[in-house]
């Protein structure tokens, strides 16, 4: 159901092109950091989030989403399950017209409330292999 293909083509395709990436940093160990670097030669904007607030890819990084002067179109969590329905909620908050929650990254009730709010949502899938598969 929260892994849905369709859902994740289509946020893919219409969900916009400026992506906030929770958990972006300029470690390029981390599965975040390639992910963004797909996103990017596929075309979308990457905007980092991380408490670092660092520049990675050439794109100005945030503390926190609240942060970003602009608006963000997809919000994909690199977060502890934990901790990734509060950054959902702050998504909806933010005006996301989507939320993506990375590969074994899982909270329904976060997936419920994001629903819910009339916002798109998916779960446990990676951007970065769903859109080589368009």
């Amino acid at each position: 159901m929260y892994a849905d293909t369709d859902r994740a083509r289509k946020i893919l395709t219409e969900g916009g092109d400026t992506w906030a990436v929770v958990g972006l940093s300029n470690n390029a160990s981390r599965p975040a950091y390639g992910v963004a670097a797909a996103l990017q030669r596929f075309g979308k904007r990457v905007v980092p989030v991380h408490f670092k607030a660092e520049t990675v890819h050439g794109e100005q990084g945030y503390a926190k989403l609240a942060d970003i002067p602009f608006p963000i179109d997809v919000v994909d969590v690199f977060v502890h399950s934990a901790w990734a329905g509060a950054v959902a909620d702050e998504a909806v908050e933010a005006g996301a017209k989507a939320v993506w929650f990375q590969l074994d990254v899982i909270d329904e009730k976060a997936y419920e409330r994001v629903r819910a709010a009339g916002v798109d949502m998916v779960m446990d899938l990676c951007p970065a292999i769903e859109i080589r598969r368009l």
